[in-house]
């Protein structure tokens, strides 16, 4: 039940400014940036880039990248939906 409650309170949150505070507040930075570079690796993935490449890139370990793999391969991905909205919405 609990996490059901935090995924409302995420969807809540439309202001980017506040979600940032938001994740500010209830992460810590190291949790952020183990965030950050999980996202980081699934758009590089998605881009075509090879799992040696990102590993040897940010100096990390081929297992932390399988995972991402595996998700972007899921038939009905959100990861995949979302980063493919992306590539033809890019952010500024």
């Amino acid at each position: 039940m609990p996490r059901n409650e935090l995924v409302n309170v995420f969807a809540e949150i439309t202001d980017p400014a506040e979600m940032n505070r938001f994740f500010g507040e209830i992460f810590t930075p190291k949790e952020r940036d183990a965030l950050t570079l999980r996202w980081r690796l699934l758009k590089e993935l998605h881009e075509g880039r090879t799992q040696r490449d990102i590993a040897a890139r940010h100096g990390i370990s081929l297992c932390k990248i399988t995972r991402g793999s595996k998700v972007l391969k899921q038939k009905n991905s959100v990861v995949m939906k979302i980063l493919d909205r992306r590539m033809e919405n890019p952010v500024k």
